[in-house]
Formats: C-alpha cells, structure tokens, sequence
C-alpha cells in the first residue's frame, strides 16, 4: 500500500491549486516535492461546479501515477452544512456532496475530506440532521471514501471534538466513511493541547479510543495564530504559531501517526511559503 513504511516514504503534501485545469494541480504538486496532495474540485465558495472534461480526467489519471501522487484527497466545498435547519440549504448540500464524491470517483481520488456542518440551534438537533443526511447520500457506493474532519469549535460547530467525529461514524454506519481528517490548529483552538507532549498523547489517546487508530487516514498540519481554545480558525505557518516547534515535533515523530498521510494548509502569501512550511515539516521528522 502507497504510503506506509519507513520514514522516508511518508507521504507528505499540500492543498494544490486547479486554477488552468485540474490535472495542473498534480504539476504543481510534483514541482513542490509532493508525494500526496489535496485540491478543491472546485471553486469552494460556490454552488456551481464546472463540468471537468474527459481530456482533463485522463491526464489526472496518468500523471498521479507517472508523479505516485497518493492519496489524492478533496476537499469539500464550505458552503456544505449538513446540519442546517434550513430544507434549502440542506438539501443543496447534499445534493453538492453527491457531486463531489462522482468527481472524486471519476478521478479515482482516494478520500473527500468534508467539514459535517453546524447549527443555529442545538448539538443534538444538528447532529441528528447530519446523520440522517449523511446516511441518504452514502447510499450510493463507491471506492472513494469520506472522511470527517474536527472544527476549531467556531459558533454552531458539532464537530470540534472527536467524540463528536466517532458519534457521527458509529451512528450513519456506512462504510463509505473511512475515517477521519485531524487538523492541527483546529484541534488547538478547540481546545487539544497539542504544543507539549502531555496534550499530544491526550488527542492520541482519544482517537485510539474513539475511533480507533487505523481510523485516522489524514493530518492537516497548521500552526494556530490564535491561542489555545480560542475557537477561532486562524492558519499559521509552520512553527511561527501558538502551537510551535516542539509540538510539531512531538506529534510528527509519535509512532501513532508515522504511517498517515500529511498535507499542509499553512497561508500563502507568495510561492516560497509552501516550499518553506514543507522544509521545516521534513526537518522535524529528519527527512531532509
């Protein structure tokens, strides 16, 4: 299988740009050094999906294998919500996920990384509503997977926790779902005190528990520019933030999460910021 093995074979990538044609993406990722990558199928702040032509699947298809691109993750447009009490809403969502697990699908994407949603009203109202949405979609079957990735907790969040995740899974009971995306400055703004060791092994401890650890197939890895429990989403580069070098180090090198995949969403200002955020992920692990 892609991915598993010595350190020197992680798989370790970012969120890629399909600006030009999707495939393009998997240049861009080549030319950063990228074993794995992550790319929006579209733009992710609207409801309408351009058509990808058959010319653009088949080069997707042949350069991820030409450049061993693997997994190739997508994520899901923000404008889904699950949880919403609005039927409009609701049912628009639904109908764009369905759309975006065909596009993955025909791309032979590995997993679609989705933000379940929040709600205006209670926990237990949004996540029913998330369940029983996510059980009418997954209906249909497929290779690609979805995985359910923790929130910084914002207002209306029901899935900054990861019990909140393994309630999700064990209660829509689809093996469409493969698992779940942790993101780091999430998890430290809702509260994970992932900058020391005692809080790695914390979130460590209760994935295992919850999920079990087979059941985390991805990291995002960001440092937080907001401080612990905020629970306000603010990416920031590798280090520079409030999670910092040491509990980067501390989780990149716990043996729990040597063999899952990588993928940064660190800001990008200029060019040079991927390639440095990637830098000094790889410095932590000792992979340069």
């Amino acid at each position: 299988m892609h991915g598993e093995g010595s350190q020197s074979s992680r798989r370790i990538g970012v969120h890629t740009s399909i600006a030009g044609g999707i495939h393009l993406s998997l240049e861009r990722a080549r030319k950063l050094g990228c074993n794995t990558m992550q790319i929006f199928s579209h733009n992710p702040r609207s409801w309408l999906v351009r058509k990808i032509t058959e010319e653009e699947i088949q080069e997707f298809k042949r350069l991820r294998y030409l450049y061993d691109i693997f997994p190739v993750y997508i994520h899901t447009s923000y404008l889904i919500n699950l949880a919403s009490h609005s039927k409009p809403v609701a049912e628009k969502s639904a109908e764009l996920l369905s759309i975006e697990i065909k596009i993955a699908e025909v791309l032979g994407a590995e997993y679609v990384v989705l933000h379940p949603g929040s709600a205006s009203d209670s926990e237990q109202a949004g996540m029913e509503r998330i369940i029983r949405r996510l059980r009418v979609v997954l209906k249909e079957k497929g290779r690609t997977k979805i995985l359910l990735e923790n929130t910084a907790g914002e207002r209306g969040d029901l899935t900054s926790r990861v019990s909140q995740l393994a309630h999700i899974i064990r209660n829509v009971d689809s093996d469409m779902i493969g698992g779940i995306c942790i993101d780091t400055c999430h998890a430290f703004q809702a509260g994970y005190d992932i900058s020391n060791k005692d809080g790695v092994t914390g979130l460590m401890d209760e994935i295992k528990r919850e999920v079990g650890m087979e059941g985390l197939k991805l990291l995002h890895i960001n440092d937080s520019k907001r401080t612990l429990g905020c629970c306000v989403d603010r990416h920031e580069h590798i280090g520079i933030g409030h999670i910092g070098m040491n509990g980067f180090r501390t989780l990149l090198c716990d043996p729990m999460v040597v063999n899952v995949p990588i993928i940064l969403e660190t800001p990008k200002t200029t060019e040079d910021d991927d390639i440095r955020n990637l830098k000094v992920v790889k410095g932590l692990m000792d992979l340069t």
